[in-house]
């Protein structure tokens, strides 16, 4: 049987083969509805199966799309790959989904072999703070979006959370508690400090202040996972131990739950808790807690919007950083501090 081709198509439906090529592409743009629908009928009565790699080496495309993910372990980012993956996918582009485990040097293999399989553009959660492996991207104008993180002297698409509102919101609902005693706890600072940690720990800086609260250092944690446990040893063996605590982000208040079922630690009877990052399990731990949700599922979708038009737009377009209000969660893990007596 012979081998059916785009100019078959082309001679049933009454078009031109460029028209037909169009379609295959979904570049609806100058075509009628009529016309659609007429490819779109003959394509199923030949059943007619598009050659995709020779379509990709002669468009010099491959309808592939690579995400880096720093941390797959993250709320945040199971939600936005999910988001992503189910938008570019509609539009006939499959992803590759790499997990950088919050290594630089493992982001930069990946960088370089998605590159070399000629994807047409990358997602990114950048893992560190160094500018050198985006450059010759951005220099080649390829398609790239940051997610959930900034990196200085890269200027591309980015999309992140208002961190300072996110941790302004926790401490203003705590005080509205009568909370003044506030401590946060989140994941190492360091140099290379990723975006969120830098500046949901500034937000809870300018909140404090701006409640009239002072700013005490040993309220200020900032340690390694494997390190929570200690930390939450030193702060409540403080002599003025804090009556409320901020988890800056999901990992970090799994594992503030779990130092306080070991402890028994009552929550909010001796310790009030709001969390950063609508963790599914926040909801399912008793009482559930209260939460600072980032919309994580609608920042997915935009990113990938974004890289379709960076794909479809040989222009390029202007740099910009997308971000994203926060919004209070209500739970059961935060009310007045018990006072001594």
């Amino acid at each position: 049987m012979k081998k059916l081709t785009i100019e078959d198509v082309a001679q049933k439906a009454g078009v031109s083969k460029s028209t037909v090529s169009q379609f295959l592409n979904k570049r609806f743009k100058y075509m009628s509805e009529a016309t659609r629908q007429r490819i779109a009928e003959v394509i199923d009565e030949l059943n007619y199966q598009p050659n995709g790699l020779a379509r990709s080496l002669k468009q010099n495309r491959t309808h592939m799309v690579g995400i880096i993910v720093a941390n797959i372990d993250y709320s945040l980012s199971i939600q936005c790959i999910r988001a992503i993956e189910n938008e570019l996918q509609r539009h006939g582009i499959q992803v590759i989904i790499c997990n950088a485990d919050e290594n630089a040097d493992k982001e930069n293999t990946y960088v370089e072999t998605l590159v070399a399989r000629q994807v047409d553009g990358l997602i990114i959660f950048p893992t560190g703070d160094q500018a050198a492996p985006y450059i010759r991207l951005i220099e080649a104008e390829y398609p790239l979006v940051f997610m959930d993180r900034l990196v200085d002297g890269i200027s591309t698409q980015s999309l992140l959370l208002d961190n300072e509102m996110a941790v302004k919101t926790a401490v203003k609902e705590l005080t509205k508690h009568g909370h003044e005693a506030i401590a946060i706890l989140s994941l190492p600072l360091g140099l290379n400090a990723i975006t969120p940690r830098k500046e949901r720990m500034s937000g809870y800086k300018k909140a404090m202040e701006e409640a009239g609260l002072p700013l005490q250092d040993a309220y200020m944690r900032s340690v390694p996972r494997e390190e929570i446990a200690i930390a939450l040893d030193e702060l409540l063996r403080l002599p003025q131990p804090p009556t409320a605590l901020i988890a800056a982000n999901d990992l970090v208040l799994g594992e503030i739950l779990k130092y306080a079922n070991r402890n028994a630690i009552a929550i909010p009877g001796q310790l009030s808790v709001i969390g950063i990052d609508d963790a599914e399990f926040a909801r399912i731990y008793n009482p559930d807690i209260t939460t600072i949700r980032q919309p994580a599922y609608e920042m997915g979708m935009q990113a990938a919007k974004i890289m379709l038009s960076l794909i479809n737009d040989a222009d390029g377009s202007v740099p910009i950083t997308y971000r994203f209000p926060p919004s209070l969660q209500q739970g059961q893990s935060v009310r007045p501090p018990v006072l001594k007596k």
